[in-house]
């Protein structure tokens, strides 16, 4: 077996052992909003924007959309402006023949945000999502008031020193970071949808009605291209730089700053295992911290009613 067999293999086999078989999630599946679009250097962007008030702005990541906000949405939006992008080639947007890189997604989300010439947002983050909105708020300070997030790009998990830092998840990325095994993992047999999301990252397994919504925009391998681009962008041992120094400079300033900041976690968590939060708890000010139970990344999905509330509630207080 050659070295890029034997990553492959080892790679499913921890997959496979992280996938638990479960009942499947009693989530409802229905998408109770209409998307708008803005063209952004020349790209429509898919968005929902409902509802008055004071905007709140839901940024997902991969391989998700504003889908994955359909539970929580409802919570706020008989109280605030409600946004929710479709990052750049994912959910509704345009999926353009460009790099998918940190930098293009940037680009695009930032200048959507940009154009809605937002003011004492609120933002509510997640994994990429998380990443893409400290960035934007690092750079508009004033147009930012408050911040909640979940399973989000920030020290002390990231960025990481090495795939062994990244414990268990560190063989995966270290298969779709390698030339030949990343392609056929998640381009060809569509790993990332069918088994990260559906099965190792939700406590309980996402039905087909719900899976069905996510896997619409990605028909083809060539179509998968944005969610195999996001992990060779998560930075290990400092590469690539240019992202590492991104979450460095935005997470230097998030720990400085005392807007107020309300975090979700879950055990074992991925992003945010507990020792990162208690390590965060320790170091933020302003800081709620609300703890779910049994989870690992995409916890919209298994606790979209404790999020809710609990957000509608902290935003009577922020």
């Amino acid at each position: 077996m050659n070295r890029r067999d034997l990553l492959l293999s080892t790679a499913v086999a921890t997959a496979m052992t992280l996938a638990a078989p479960l009942p499947l999630s009693a989530a409802p599946a229905d998408f109770p909003y209409n998307m708008k679009t803005m063209s952004i250097l020349g790209n429509d962007m898919a968005y929902v924007d409902s509802g008055m008030g004071r905007p709140v702005v839901f940024l997902h990541g991969n391989p998700t959309s504003s889908y994955l906000w359909r539970n929580i949405l409802p919570y706020v939006a008989d109280t605030h402006r409600i946004i929710a992008p479709d990052l750049i080639g994912m959910g509704q947007s345009s999926k353009p023949d460009i790099a998918y890189k940190y930098a293009d997604h940037a680009a695009h989300l930032h200048g959507l945000l940009d154009a809605l010439e937002l003011q004492d947002a609120v933002l509510v983050i997640h994994d990429w999502g998380s990443a893409l909105g400290l960035d934007w708020a690092h750079q508009n300070p004033d147009r930012v008031s408050a911040v909640a997030f979940m399973e989000a790009v920030l020290p002390p998990v990231m960025p990481a020193a090495s795939y062994e830092a990244f414990g268990e998840f560190g063989e995966l990325f270290k298969a779709w970071q390698t030339p030949g095994v990343g392609e056929k993992m998640i381009l060809d047999d569509d790993m990332f949808l069918q088994v990260i999301l559906r099965q190792v990252g939700v406590k309980t397994p996402l039905s087909e009605d719900v899976m069905a919504n996510y896997t619409a925009p990605y028909p083809t391998p060539e179509s998968r291209a944005p969610l195999l681009a996001w992990p060779r962008e998560v930075p290990f041992a400092g590469q690539p730089a240019n992202v590492a120094k991104i979450i460095n400079d935005y997470s230097d300033w998030f720990l400085a700053s005392d807007m107020p900041k309300l975090m979700f976690t879950v055990a074992p968590g991925a992003l945010i295992p507990p020792q990162a939060a208690e390590w965060l708890i320790s170091r933020l000010s302003n800081l709620q911290a609300v703890h779910l139970g049994e989870g690992t990344h995409y916890i919209q999905e298994d606790y979209p009613t404790e999020i809710g509330a609990a957000l509608a509630e902290w935003l009577k207080s922020v």
